[in-house]
């Protein structure tokens, strides 16, 4: 289906090219001006508009919010990106830089290439045109040696002008809005466009607009804000992941009018659209060796960010050997105990270029084996998750993250994710990384099953506890409890999981043994010292900031009770 589209001209220009990316076949109109282009797709002289609106040296695009106040009939649908492929040209094949005494181009090009210019012609002036086909008319009739014109390669030489340099402004890319009449349907990989009216001062109304996005878990891909011309009044612009059809966001949207504005109507959605990342992405597919919830829950949020995503598994038709030559990142989640075992079977399948990602708790003979078993192309990088399945968003909740000396560009890809979903992330060695986790789930879990054991070894109930129990003990039994109403073989994994928190345990086993021989020998100033020396060890920030935090649970656990 044939249908008119518009961009700003002049032809063979980056928005000229960007229109025709878009539509080859589309009928291309072409208009010396933004005000220009938006008032003929508001008048229905065209069916759809390609617009400059963020380039990657320049920033957004300073008339922004001027130009959506002018867009009364339409929607964001769509976007193209494309790199800028600036050149010097002159009118001269023997034209030299040294004979340059000023420089020509459009307004928008001379700020990406503000670099370019003062480091290879500080001293040049500089002549900004809005008509360059014009001006390059009149180098070329004047016959204007030190005159040079910086555009695309295409429109120098449509133009007739000789490449002094290309690429003068590296890394230089623009996104282009495409504008329809009918809304986008939703792909399942979007993002949505609002602004804000002009807003009434109330302190803290910017963080509570960004709470309701957070508390969600929606990302947010862009936000920024500026005083409205006529009232000076703050005017925010926010692109926000998801479709505006999602009910998360359709409830966030909601909530800010309502709830934190309080102001009717403040809002309105210019579109949602196919979402698109300037940023270089290296990592098309994830495949996952492991059907369990854990593996859906990362990939899921994977698919959300334009991933595709393979399962695999004993319960899947597609099989992990068929799977790891799909994909461009392996992930092994399996439990503990089979971890290494998967590694070994399926490591030396891995491609170089490829990478290995072990959702795994256990560090040392896990990377230990994927080393081993994996080409030296691998990338390789374990990634401990400390929460379950049942975690609505990783937002502030602790990852350990095992580099590796082949950890690379990929592994440092699925990091990036890790961060932008608000997970706290923490590099560990793999020793340093197992020790701790002695501390934090080897040994709790060893003392909550032997508690149990105890309580079973003196007859001990459940309604015995409640009546004899302080608030600082019940911490213990909580503990208890979790870890015997879940999964028992999750808990099981983590007790028998090997490296250096095996060291952490069989200490406490020994100081406990010290303990308690001080103890029933009465050595009661002894204790004393021992906890004071504990203290001076631990430090006073943290155990005031762990106080803290029991004084708010006890809270919690008194109003419970």
């Amino acid at each position: 289906m044939s249908f008119t589209i518009a961009t700003i001209g002049p032809a063979h220009s980056h928005a000229w090219q960007a229109a025709r990316r878009y539509a080859p076949e589309a009928l291309l109109r072409l208009y010396p001006h933004l005000p220009a282009l938006l008032q003929a797709f508001v008048a229905g002289e065209v069916e759809r508009v390609v617009l400059p609106v963020y380039n990657t040296r320049e920033g957004e695009n300073r008339e922004q919010f001027r130009l959506w106040e002018g867009l009364t009939n339409g929607h964001w649908i769509d976007n193209v990106v494309l790199p800028d492929h600036l050149s010097l040209g002159v009118a001269g094949a023997d034209v030299t830089p040294a004979e340059l005494r000023t420089l020509v181009g459009r307004p928008s090009v001379l700020r990406q290439c503000e670099e370019y210019l003062a480091e290879h012609f500080p001293d040049l002036d500089l002549l900004s045109v809005h008509d360059i086909d014009s001006a390059a008319a009149t180098i070329r009739q004047r016959g204007q040696r030190d005159h040079g014109l910086i555009e695309s390669e295409e429109l120098l030489q449509v133009q007739g002008f000789h490449l002094l340099e290309r690429e003068v402004a590296p890394h230089n890319r623009t996104r282009y809005a495409v504008l329809g009449k009918e809304p986008a349907p939703a792909t399942g990989y979007d993002a949505t466009v609002i602004v804000t009216v002009p807003l009434s001062d109330r302190v803290g109304m910017l963080v509570d607009i960004l709470g309701e996005f957070s508390r969600r878990g929606i990302n947010i891909l862009d936000m920024r804000a500026e005083s409205d011309i006529k009232t000076q009044k703050l005017r925010i612009y926010l692109e926000a992941e998801g479709h505006i059809s999602e009910p998360t966001l359709t409830e966030a949207l909601r909530q800010v009018e309502d709830k934190v504005v309080q102001q009717p109507r403040c809002l309105r959605v210019l579109g949602s659209f196919p979402r698109v990342d300037m940023r270089t992405k290296f990592i098309r597919s994830f495949g996952f060796i492991g059907t369990g919830a854990m593996s859906g829950w990362f990939a899921d949020r994977l698919a959300h960010e334009g991933y595709q995503i393979l399962l695999s598994g004993r319960s899947t038709e597609l099989t992990p050997e068929a799977m790891i030559a799909q994909v461009d990142v392996v992930m092994i989640c399996v439990p503990i105990s089979a971890t290494v075992a998967a590694v070994e079977r399926y490591g030396p399948l891995i491609r170089d270029g490829q990478a290995l990602i072990l959702l795994a708790g256990e560090s040392e003979t896990t990377l230990a084996s994927a080393l081993i078993h994996t080409g030296a192309g691998v990338e390789i990088m374990l990634v401990h998750n400390l929460w379950g399945p049942q975690a609505a968003t990783m937002k502030d909740k602790n990852a350990i993250v095992v580099r590796t000396p082949r950890s690379g560009r990929l592994c440092s890809e699925f990091e990036a994710f890790l961060y932008k979903h608000g997970a706290d992330i923490w590099q560990d060695s793999p020793s340093r990384h197992d020790l701790l986790m002695g501390i934090g789930q080897k040994l709790p879990t060893m003392v909550s099953v032997a508690l149990a054991m105890t309580l079973q070894d003196n007859s001990i109930t459940g309604n015995d506890i409640a009546s004899h129990c302080t608030l600082t003990s019940l911490y213990g039994i909580l503990a208890m409890a979790r870890a015997h109403s879940q999964n028992p073989r999750t808990y099981a994994e983590i007790m028998a999981t090997a490296g250096d928190g095996r060291k952490v345990v069989r200490d406490f086993a020994r100081n406990l043994a010290q303990v308690l021989d001080m103890a029933e020998a009465g050595r009661i100033d002894d204790l004393s010292r021992l906890i004071d020396l504990n203290s001076a060890y631990l430090g006073t920030s943290h155990l005031q900031n762990w106080m803290n935090q029991a004084r708010i649970l006890d809270e919690v656990l008194g109003r419970a009770g």
